[in-house]
């Protein structure tokens, strides 16, 4: 049975394991510190889906908030790199001593874990980051997830925690990301334009959905907005997960939310394999190549990415990156591990498989992306 509804995100024969994402401006005030009885119901909700027989995982911002009122940093502690490393250094302390000890008034460990980009596009540390969480769900702990802001560059970065949540929920084998926003879900124009219509079910993300979105996130705390809220969206549908947008300002937002029916679902589409989620929701892609129309309609029929349909190649990849598929419309189709390096691309791109072996000096691969490397859209 697949989530089709927002109430069904509370009943655990359908979503047996939960993701909560808890940005930085409902969790620490204006004044930089935490919102503590906002954050005690918030608590309360989770244990109360925990003794319902979910199991929950958190990913919180906050960090780089908190350790700026500490360090009496200017801007939230995000003038520079500099300012959000040492921020966050000091502010994760805090932060995870504030779940520990509130989720610990309920009877529940919490875990922390701090993770950068590369802990989930590398596929080795992806898997140990799928053990680490199977383990501490199984002992009953409740993981706490940030992003590792103290070390990450901006090379290694997610930037915000909606995209984390929804590779965390990946990573997991979640039912479902559930984003706490300073917002009730997604509007069809800026919710503060006169006739604006919230959203409340989407059903796959298409352009129309994302031209929808807005940047930037209003409190001046967070760094994400609509548009990462789409493309987590985006990275849960493709592994078979729910995600839905509801207004965490309230307490205990998700019993109002839910019992008001208030929010955006964005429904899951079919489950993948567990390598197939992966790729589907890699985000640091090295390069890209642009096929023609024959291609685009091979492809959507289940076939390899031939280099005969290839009109163009894009960017300095090797052997085994994931790369992008782009259409003749200018639309990003799939996205593959390449069989062959950027130059080796170019240099049989348009042509025929009989031709690939004279031009490359070897006997060629049977296809520039496996179908079985290959994930649409």
């Amino acid at each position: 049975m697949t989530i089709a509804h927002l109430a069904q995100l509370t009943d655990p024969a359908i979503t047996p394991r939960l993701v909560v994402k808890v940005g930085s401006a409902l969790l620490v005030g204006h004044d930089g510190a935490p919102r503590r009885e906002w954050l005690m119901a918030l608590v309360a909700e989770l244990a109360a889906a925990r003794a319902r027989g979910q199991q929950v995982i958190v990913v919180s911002s906050g960090a780089i908030a908190l350790g700026a009122r500490r360090l009496g940093l200017a801007k939230g502690g995000r003038g520079s790199l500099a300012d959000a490393q040492a921020a966050a250094a000091v502010g994760q302390i805090a932060l995870a001593g504030l779940w520990a000890e509130l989720l610990g008034d309920h009877g529940l460990a919490a875990a922390q874990v701090l993770l950068t980009l590369d802990d989930l596009e590398d596929r080795r540390r992806w898997l140990n980051v799928t053990a680490t969480l199977g383990t501490l769900l199984a002992r009953d702990a409740v993981p706490v997830i940030n992003e590792n802001d103290t070390v990450a560059t901006q090379e290694i970065r997610f930037g915000d925690n909606d995209r984390l949540a929804a590779r965390v929920g990946q990573a997991a084998g979640a039912s479902a990301v559930l984003l706490l926003s300073d917002i009730d879900g997604l509007y069809d124009r800026d919710p503060r334009e006169p006739g604006a219509v919230r959203i409340p079910v989407v059903r796959r993300v298409t352009p129309e959905i994302r031209a929808m979105a807005t940047g930037g996130s209003s409190s001046g705390l967070g760094s994400g907005g609509m548009t990462s809220k789409i493309q987590a969206a985006e990275i849960a549908g493709v592994a078979g997960m729910a995600l839905a947008i509801i207004d965490g300002q309230p307490t205990a937002p998700i019993a109002t939310a839910l019992n008001a029916a208030c929010g955006t679902l964005f429904l899951p589409r079919p489950r993948k394999g567990a390598r197939k989620a992966w790729l589907g929701g890699t985000m640091r892609l090295r390069g890209s190549v642009h096929v023609d129309a024959g291609a685009a309609k091979a492809l959507a029929g289940g076939a390899s990415l031939l280099a005969a349909g290839v009109v163009r190649v894009d960017g300095a990849f090797s052997r085994g990156d994931a790369i992008a598929v782009v259409g003749p419309e200018g639309d990003v189709l799939a996205r593959g591990l390449s069989e062959y390096d950027a130059a080796e691309c170019t240099a049989i791109a348009g042509r025929g498989s009989r031709e690939h072996a004279e031009i490359l000096g070897y006997a060629p691969r049977s296809a520039l992306i496996h179908r079985d490397q290959l994930v649409l859209a």
